[in-house]
């Protein structure tokens, strides 16, 4: 690959929006669920990931059940997604926020508070 291409497939990719919404990390072996929200999806699941495995996850409980049940009893998804915002500059934070908010309360409501008992997950 010439130093030019490199350089345009790299430009492009700062460029394409990433996709932004509202993800959970599921324990399947206990049902017991965290969820959070992010700008970059993709980045931050495979913050999780990275953190769950060093041990350095800041939800006590979910990294425990990580250590106890192994990588292999989580799943990692995307519940929903938000379109890139087409005017430069909008702040997407809000409206992430919303969607958090809807989805802690719908899934409160079928599923319990997962690893986050009562409280609000942090963003």
């Amino acid at each position: 690959m010439s130093t030019m291409n490199r350089r345009e497939l790299i430009r492009e990719y700062k460029e394409t929006a990433r996709p932004m919404g509202v993800f959970r990390v599921l324990n399947t072996a206990n049902g017991r669920y965290f969820i959070g929200s992010s700008p970059d999806l993709p980045g931050m699941l495979n913050r999780v990931r990275f953190q769950l495995g060093n041990g350095s996850f800041p939800n006590r409980a979910l990294q425990e059940d990580w250590k106890t049940c192994g990588p292999d009893a989580f799943r990692f998804e995307a519940l929903d997604t938000l379109e890139p915002p087409k005017e430069p500059g909008y702040d997407s934070r809000e409206d992430l926020r919303t969607l958090l908010d809807m989805w802690m309360k719908k899934l409160a409501a079928t599923e319990g508070p997962g690893y986050h008992g009562s409280s609000r997950p942090q963003d």
